[in-house]
């Protein structure tokens, strides 16, 4: 028997996109519009002393809810009503203080309408107790 010769087709591998102006023009918006936002947050944050407790409250509220995660990997999560009632109570807190947040800065009414600041804060203390009240009824 004659071997037949294999053809064997060579692709080229096609060589790495390199950036376009466009690609450059909308990274550099980007990083613009991210250190505007930056910027007014932190001109924001100087102006407020309200803005700078609640997003300090925030951050600690992450800062726990992951630390609970990172505990219930390496330690175990045996009771875990317990651990789900933990960590529900830190994603709970931080929906309603973000709800909060967002009534509190709506000064002139244009979002919220007619909810006071006052008022604002009194329902964030009420859902609050229903929550944890809801919550430790879970835990048991």
């Amino acid at each position: 028997m004659a071997k037949k010769d294999k053809k064997v087709a060579v692709v080229a591998a096609a060589p790495p996109l390199a950036p376009t102006k466009a690609t450059k023009s909308l990274l550099a918006e980007f990083s613009q519009s991210i250190s505007t936002s930056y910027k007014m947050y932190q001109k924001d944050l100087s102006e407020n002393q309200k803005l700078r407790l609640i997003d300090a409250f925030l951050a600690f509220l992450v800062a726990l809810g992951v630390l609970q995660f990172i505990f219930c990997v390496l330690v175990g999560n045996f009771p875990f009503n317990a651990f789900l009632g933990g960590f529900c109570s830190t994603v709970g807190q931080f929906v309603l203080t973000v709800s909060l947040r967002l009534q509190t800065l709506d000064v002139k009414g244009e979002i919220f309408g007619s909810i006071t600041p006052e008022r604002a804060l009194g329902d964030y203390i009420l859902a609050s107790l229903m929550l944890h009240f809801v919550l430790f009824h879970f835990i048991n």
